[in-house]
């Protein structure tokens, strides 16, 4: 199952992960096994990709896509960091001698 793994950095607003959470121990009560909370997001995020076009998802992200536009503006031009607030491409490789 996971042969072909990644790490992934989540972050998640605090009512995203106790609703998780609970989740987790209703799980774990109805299934009568151990059900932990990476389970669970495994889980969801696995649901969710097969719900390709489901209108709920799309507009979830549209507000996601709206809040970080609306933080990113709040910061104004030149303030995101290197290039203007834009990312920079950086290599994992160290310097060669």
């Amino acid at each position: 199952m996971f042969d072909n793994k990644t790490r992934v950095l989540l972050i998640l607003s605090q009512e995203a992960l106790d609703r998780a959470r609970v989740f987790a121990g209703k799980a774990t009560t109805r299934l009568k096994r151990a059900v932990s909370l990476q389970m669970v997001l495994r889980a969801f995020i696995d649901e969710g990709l097969k719900r390709d076009g489901d209108r709920a998802i799309v507009g979830n992200v549209e507000a996601q896509v709206r809040a970080v536009r609306e933080i990113r503006s709040r910061s104004g031009p030149g303030r995101g960091g290197p290039a203007g607030g834009r990312r920079v491409a950086r290599s994992r490789r160290s310097a060669r001698p």
